[in-house]
């Protein structure tokens, strides 16, 4: 079993409360997401919907809202709330407590990669 790598892509304070920033990997453009109460997750940038920049959409407890249809995606899980259905892969994100460093790990999360495959 290979142990699972994170990269740098910064620190928690490089992300504004209920915002987001943008990390481009060679899986495509991930946003990073800062909740209000600091808690940070990953997701494709992309609505899959209507592929709209998830990055530009408002956070909202463990959740953000798509700009261009309103489409509301669970941060933890990937998952479309309401009446749209689809999901986004989710990516790992930790932070060192001390330097508040944040690194991604390119893997998507297990669960969420084989449900968005099928």
């Amino acid at each position: 079993m290979t142990e699972e790598r994170f990269f740098p892509i910064g620190t928690i304070n490089d992300i504004p409360r209920r915002g987001a920033r943008c990390v481009m990997t060679p899986l495509g453009r991930i946003a990073v997401f800062r909740t209000a109460d600091d808690q940070v997750f990953a997701i494709d940038d992309r609505c899959p919907h209507m592929g709209g920049p998830l990055s530009q959409g408002i956070v909202h407890d463990a959740s953000v809202t798509c700009p261009l249809h309103n489409a509301v995606i669970s941060l933890n899980d990937g998952e479309m709330r309401g009446p749209d259905e689809g999901k986004v892969r989710t990516f790992a994100v930790r932070i060192e407590p001390l330097t508040k460093a944040l690194e991604l790990s390119l893997s998507p999360i297990a669960a969420a990669f084989a449900d968005a495959a099928e």
